[in-house]
């Protein structure tokens, strides 16, 4: 994954958006390369992500800062692209940093954020729970034209 990271890290992203969705992209790869499954931005793939990113979780030596960026770009993406969101970069309620956060009608989710949490906490910040309670209090996505 060092190499990955090197990969990523060292290409000059336009956007904080484009960044996000090439890391997104990575994720992808990485599922189906290094986990054998299938990542394809459907509601559905979120059980596909939490299996994978609790595979991540058991991994000795993990890169805690690498893992949340790629798997919850990953996460933040396909909500981003289900309800017309925007990234942008926001100070996480309670901390002192700056961090990439999904801003849907006025909502600020953070899913680097949420998948951090998956991976130090476990279950109990399930990615299928956190997703379903989205879609749940943002209704309909967002048509598009």
């Amino acid at each position: 994954m060092n190499k990955l990271r090197q990969k990523l890290e060292s290409h000059a992203f336009p956007t904080l958006a484009a960044m996000m969705e090439g890391y997104a992209h990575a994720a992808v790869d990485t599922a189906k390369g290094e986990y054998r499954q299938t990542l394809d931005y459907s509601a559905d793939s979120i059980n596909v992500l939490d299996e994978v990113v609790v595979l991540v979780s058991e991994t000795v030596d993990i890169d805690l800062d690498f893992e949340s960026r790629l798997w919850g770009s990953y996460l933040g993406e396909v909500i981003r692209s289900r309800y017309a969101g925007m990234w942008e970069m926001t100070q996480y309620p309670g901390g002192q940093v700056a961090v990439p956060a999904v801003e849907i009608r006025g909502s600020r989710l953070f899913p680097l954020m949420k998948v951090y949490r998956r991976l130090t906490n476990g279950e109990e910040e399930d990615l299928r729970t956190f997703y379903n309670m989205v879609t749940e209090r943002l209704g309909n996505p967002a048509q598009v034209n």
